[in-house]
């Protein structure tokens, strides 16, 4: 006779473990100490066996009934119910041990082994923050699109357009390892380009007309500031290195006798070594800053206690004090000075100014065959372009 729900109410324990059968295998196992545990009965390649669907009341008679059910479904289909619950469960053990962020901090892990800068594992992190509260912990196969569109809306919305773009991103990559490693099969970032709201290109400030870059040289000769600052002020135009570089410099990178700088890996945005001719010019500041932090590790040292480069933002709050917002220069447009000068004279090959740049080439076999490329050429450039420096400092416009 089936059971009813108030025969299970009543059902009281035993000396011993009871069962009470309801009906189609399922029966409620009474124990000793009064738990109450459903059970399924059944026979699965001529082997009797059982299967547990649950604790009463945690799990219903109607709900005991339903698994019941489905389990027995399974055994039609000819598969082994114990083991497709062990299955779901395993499954679900691996679902809660991979999520998203888990995923994500094993590959940001993986790139900074890898030598990825520590800046750009930074930036990592931080994008990786504002995706944690609502993918975080969610297991990343279940991660559709529109889960994912959901969560970089609530940051386009506030406009932070760059950012959203760059968490796509971010989101992609990750998703895309957790595939390589066998935790996902496929990439739902993907289906999102175009999905979001580009940014605006933003290009930093610089000066690019002779007279005007002549004005800011003599500006950057009167600086009053600290000596360090007005050094790599005046390093700046010279070199025209990323901020970064020129800021995270050692003493041990530069030779002055063969008047070479050699940038480290660990330090170019583009993960390779690149060797910067000195004119002339830089080498006598650099003579110059070596008496004030020789005895440091970086040459624009923070000078108390020394152990750190300079802020990143020392250089353009410099040129804040000259009178230079930061919708007319910054310190990464100097780069797009050199860049736009240099060319516009038409003394040297496209090639070697990109090189001096170190610009990375979208033609990898022509940028391989490259890399050796120009070098006299950009000794001879980086030369002209201190010499020509000098003489716009010296002509007022």
């Amino acid at each position: 006779m089936p059971l009813t729900d108030t025969a299970v109410r009543a059902a009281k324990p035993d000396l011993k473990p009871r069962k009470i059968a309801d009906e189609k295998g399922l029966f409620l196992l009474i124990q000793p100490s009064g738990g109450k545990l459903w059970r399924l009965k059944y026979r699965h390649l001529g082997k009797e066996k059982k299967l547990s669907l649950g604790r009463y009341p945690d799990v219903t008679l109607k709900e005991a009934r339903e698994r019941r059910d489905e389990a027995r479904r399974v055994l039609a289909s000819g598969f082994d119910p114990s083991v497709e619950k062990r299955t779901r469960q395993l499954a679900a053990q691996q679902d809660a041990a991979n999520t998203f962020v888990v995923i994500a901090n094993e590959y940001i892990d993986k790139q900074e082994r890898e030598g990825l800068a520590g800046a750009t594992t930074r930036k990592a992190r931080w994008l990786l923050s504002l995706m944690e509260q609502p993918l975080g912990n969610l297991p990343i196969s279940t991660i559709t699109p529109a889960t994912l569109l959901a969560a970089l809306r609530r940051v386009e919305e506030r406009n932070h357009l760059e950012t959203a773009s760059r968490m796509r991103s971010l989101a992609s990559r990750v998703f895309r390892y957790a595939v390589a490693t066998a935790r996902a099969t496929s990439d739902p970032a993907a289906a999102l380009r175009g999905a979001l709201t580009a940014p605006k290109a933003k290009h930093h400030a610089a000066i690019v007309d002779p007279s005007g870059l002549g004005a800011l040289l003599r500006a950057i000769d009167g600086y009053e500031g600290q000596p360090m600052t007005r050094l790599a002020l005046k390093l700046m135009p010279l070199l025209y290195s990323r901020p970064g570089e020129l800021r995270k410099a050692k003493w041990d990178e530069f030779n002055l006798v063969d008047a070479v700088w050699k940038v480290p890996v660990g330090n170019m945005k583009t993960r390779r070594e690149h060797v910067v001719p000195l004119s002339r010019q830089a080498i006598v500041l650099l003579t110059e800053a070596r008496s004030l932090t020789g005895k440091y590790q970086y040459i624009f040292s923070s000078m108390y206690p020394g152990t750190r480069p300079m802020s990143e933002n020392t250089i353009n709050a410099a040129l804040r004090r000259l009178g230079y917002s930061g919708e007319e220069m910054t310190s990464h447009g100097f780069r797009t000075t050199a860049s736009s000068l240099i060319n516009e004279s038409g003394k040297w090959h496209p090639d070697a100014v990109e090189r001096s740049l170190d610009h990375r080439d979208v033609n990898v076999i022509r940028g391989i065959y490259h890399r050796g490329a120009h070098w006299n050429e950009r000794v001879q450039m980086a030369q002209w372009w201190a010499d020509y420096l000098d003489q716009l400092r010296l002509t007022v416009g």
